[in-house]
């Protein structure tokens, strides 16, 4: 498999996997307010946590692809194009 392969693979996966965990939060979630009968209290406080856990499984799953992302674009370009440090505009040696 190659490098790009092996990258779209984990994309497609860690995705699949962040809404298949969004999906289960969802589910428990519904349960457990229509298994509650109305306390609307408590109907908040699972529905605030449910809210949280799926904001911050997307959060953060994006979060790492991104930098992830950057990391690999960066690594890419200084292995494709080095820059020599005396080259570089408005750096001063000493």
């Amino acid at each position: 498999m190659s490098q790009n392969g092996l990258e779209l693979a984990r994309a497609r996966y860690g995705l699949f996997a962040v809404i298949l965990s969004n999906l289960a939060i969802a589910v428990v979630a519904i349960v457990g307010v229509w298994q509650l009968d109305g306390d609307k209290a408590v109907i908040v406080g699972v529905l605030t946590a449910a809210f949280t856990a799926v904001s911050s499984m997307t959060t953060a799953y994006l979060s790492i692809k991104a930098v992830s992302n950057t990391a690999k674009s960066i690594a890419l370009h200084e292995t494709r194009t080095p820059v020599p440090v005396a080259e570089i505009p408005g750096q001063r040696t000493l």
